[in-house]
């Protein structure tokens, strides 16, 4: 816990007594705006450490340096991850979060490094901000002892490294820290230059390996592939070390990622103090229509009580305008109070610059911040130091990231607090309803898809450019390589000679791979007047943030939307004071191009199959700060936009159609619309996607029989579709208990309303109608 101190040069905050977390929770019940908040409180035990012996003691100056640091012994998948490691086996670590996985392959890596100098390694962190972080503990351990500060020879190279300086690290580096970016634009196209480095390449550690999925992660298993196929050429064989939180899928996301096999080391030694995590459910403000308060307004109201007792906290949310929603809601009502304490509050969200970003992490390590409203941007495991307590607004779309959230709070055998407050959404009230979901069952898998033809295109572009390609060289990127090459010789971007294909173009392909998007549009966001860069988003979502006269948020400030430059990309935005935001709605239609599979389960058709989504920003309403009050609509005229990607379809069969509305009197159309929602809801759950990966919509199919279809909101599909089509039997039943346990009399937000996407020309949800017809599918 820390307590406020006043400094010469501001405010400051420093370190005293350890949290008493359940008398925290007597104050929070005890106050004013409590009204049966908390649902449930699910203790969590403190754990001891389990230590183990190495079979081979480490050197002498890894021993000195491990007790310089304050390490007297490893914990026991420490201790197994040297010994696999030093067997030469490529390894996944899966351990909770804080744990101690660096010490598993930087130990191992030093080890090497100090009996043969010639030998290098790579390291690959998800973000440069990590990337830093973990280089600073690195550097620590090595100085402890000269021969480790003199056999390690580390460096980074991302894109801030300076020109004058990469020619150096180039020659000299034997551990290289970068991230997948860097080396798909700056490393392997010029890999003759790393030559020394790729044959002398032992260890490859991909840190955060959780984090390599979707879009992100399929890119970054094309670039494994770039990397693998580059070290075979220079006769490098080099050993993967993977780092993950805990997920459903840790073997099969890592042998998708780096194309081998891997053992899996699971047996957490770590020590953890008491943990208390609480479920929150914001009160009926509107019991007759079943409508709760503000998840943001009651995150506000807990972010505040906290920071005026003295605990360091984060509040994690979903989306960057929820970020900074809380932030400004948090700041306001501290200068009420107290102005020191709302200087010590910060938003931290990505579309920030990144020495902004920087300058936080380091307020927030140093004590001087004492609250901070994140997305998942800070969820990696960037070092702030050990908070007291975590509050995360809504369910974070997936077990695996939940618990990466609250691993922020109460590092070390420190107690801790977190707060999980719901949204009035499908899921979310099921879990308040089902706390076992969450404490019991097992997390979800991580999908990606690395042969997603949009994305592997691109790698095999960049992959003949670096290094001639034959027809039968499979190995790397699958049976389409000659089909590949064959079009692409014909398309002019390479030449034949033999039985080798070269890059033939002026081109530099690498240059057109945004490893975080399928397509590479982007808008850039400008003040006016002077024309100052606040940040960017992606063209295919980011457009709902940045239409004309819409509301920008940035560091809880509001802009408007003056003008959007769709030929230059360019949004230009004027800072105003304005008490509302600004929420989008759309319209779609779904044309099926090509049915892939079907399959008939309790008389329901289901296909799966390629389709195109055209779809359209066609208004926005204004919604008041606080209040919520809609003060107004305005319609858009902004142009369709097309997407080919893959969906599911189910079609219920005639009877269940017959008996909903001629023996029941119900809407039929109505009902789906219901079960559609849900299942929108459910599916991103299974497939740790994100809520706006999934989209779902009621239209005609085959025959003009009304039909339930749920598709990737990415190009080409990610495989999510493909799971739902698997695990369709599953959802239909969470989706009949989720609807039928829901207390509610026609339908709510926590059943079977939309909560999330607006869409025009969709029909009224009805509840009644919904379990009808799962009625008649599953019984």
């Amino acid at each position: 816990m820390v307590g406020l101190r006043t400094t010469p040069t501001g405010v400051g905050f420093c370190q005293t007594n350890i949290m008493d977390v359940l008398a925290l929770l007597e104050s929070i019940c005890n106050s004013p705006q409590y009204q049966d908040q908390i649902v449930h409180i699910h203790k969590i035990e403190a754990r001891e450490a389990q230590y183990a012996d190495l079979s081979q003691a480490l050197p002498f100056p890894l021993r000195f340096a491990l007790e310089h640091i304050g390490v007297d012994g490893l914990y026991t998948h420490q201790a197994e991850s040297i010994e696999r490691i030093r067997s030469r086996k490529n390894i996944v670590i899966e351990t909770g979060t804080a744990s101690g996985k660096t010490l598993c392959y930087n130990l191992p890596v030093l080890e090497c490094l100090l009996e043969s100098p010639s030998a290098c390694a790579l390291y690959l962190f998800p973000t440069k901000a990590l990337a830093q972080d973990q280089i600073r503990v690195l550097v620590n351990l090595a100085e402890a002892h000269p021969d480790l500060e003199s056999a390690l020879r580390v460096h980074t190279y991302d894109g801030d490294t300076p020109q004058y300086q990469r020619r150096r690290i180039r020659e000299e580096a034997n551990l290289l820290v970068t991230n997948p970016d860097m080396l798909n634009i700056g490393i392997l196209p010029h890999h003759s230059r790393w030559s020394r480095f790729f044959a002398n390449l032992r260890f490859v550690v991909i840190d955060e390996m959780h984090a390599y999925r979707g879009v992100f992660g399929s890119h970054v298993a094309n670039v494994m592939r770039r990397l693998l196929r580059i070290c075979d050429y220079y006769g490098g064989r080099p050993q993967f070390i993977c780092c993950s939180a805990t997920i459903a899928n840790p073997l099969e996301l890592a042998t998708n990622l780096i194309n081998q096999d891997a053992d899996l080391i699971q047996n957490d030694g770590s020590p953890r103090g008491e943990r208390y995590f609480v479920l929150w459910n914001p009160p009926y403000v509107d019991r007759a229509n079943r409508s709760r308060r503000s998840a943001n307004m009651e995150a506000q109201m807990l972010m505040a009580h906290l920071i005026l007792a003295g605990c360091q906290t984060i509040t994690f949310t979903r989306a960057r305008v929820t970020a900074e929603l809380i932030y400004r809601y948090v700041r306001d009502l501290l200068r009420e109070i107290d102005p020191a304490y709302a200087q010590a509050v910060r938003a931290y969200r990505g579309g920030y610059l990144p020495e902004d970003r920087r300058e936080i992490e380091r307020l927030l390590f140093s004590g001087k911040l004492l609250g901070v409203t994140a997305t998942s941007a800070l969820e990696l495991g960037i070092d702030v130091g050990g908070l007291d307590a975590c509050l995360i607004v809504g369910f974070p779309g997936t077990i695996a990231s939940l618990w990466q959230q609250a691993g922020r709070a109460g590092r070390g055998t420190d107690p801790a607090m977190i707060v999980l407050i719901a949204h009035d959404d499908p899921i979310e009230q099921y879990l308040m309803r089902h706390p076992e979901y969450l404490f019991d069952q097992s997390p979800e898998s991580a999908v990606i898809a690395p042969e997603n033809f949009h994305i592997r295109i691109k790698h095999f572009l960049c992959a003949v450019h670096e290094l001639p390609m034959e027809a039968a060289d499979t190995e790397f990127f699958g049976r389409l390589t000659p089909l590949l090459l064959k079009e692409l010789c014909e398309a002019g971007d390479m030449t034949r000679v033999g039985e080798r294909y070269y890059w033939a173009s002026e081109k530099y392909p690498a240059s057109d791979v945004n490893l975080r998007a399928i397509t590479n549009d982007s808008y850039r966001i400008q003040e006016l007047p002077g024309g100052r860069l606040l940040g960017s988003v992606n063209a295919v979502n980011g457009l709902a943030m940045v239409y004309p006269e819409a509301i920008y948020l940035h560091e809880a400030e509001t802009y408007l939307v003056k003008q959007l430059d769709m030929e230059k990309k360019v949004a230009y935005v004027e800072s105003v004071s304005a008490d509302y935001y600004t929420q989008p709605w759309f319209s779609e239609e779904i044309s099926i191009t090509e049915k892939q599979a079907g399959k008939v389960w309790q008389r329901v058709d289901i296909q799966i199959g390629r389709v195109r989504v055209t779809h359209r920003m066609v208004g926005f309403a204004r919604i008041r700060f606080y209040t919520l009050e809609n003060l107004g609509t305005q319609f858009l005229d902004m142009p369709e936009q097309e997407l080919d990607t893959v969906a599911l379809w189910l079609t219920p069969p005639a009877s269940v159609v017959d008996a909903v509305e001629q023996q029941r009197g119900l809407n039929y159309d109505d009902g789906l619309e219901g079960i559609k929602n849900v299942l929108e809801s459910i599916l991103p759950l299974r497939v740790m996607a994100e809520q706006q990966g999934i989209r779902g919509k009621v239209q005609p199919a085959d025959l003009d029989e009304p039909a339930i279809f749920l598709y990737d909101a990415h190009p080409g599909g990610l495989g999510y579709a493909d799971k739902g089509y698997d695990l369709l039997d599953e959802m239909m039943l969470h989706a009949f208990k989720l609807i039928s346990e829901c207390d509610c009399e026609d339908g709510c937000p926590a059943c079977v309303r939309p909560t999330h996407t607006l869409m025009t020309g969709s029909t009224q949800p009805d509840k009644h109608a919904a379990l009808s017809i799962l009625d008649g599918i599953l019984f």
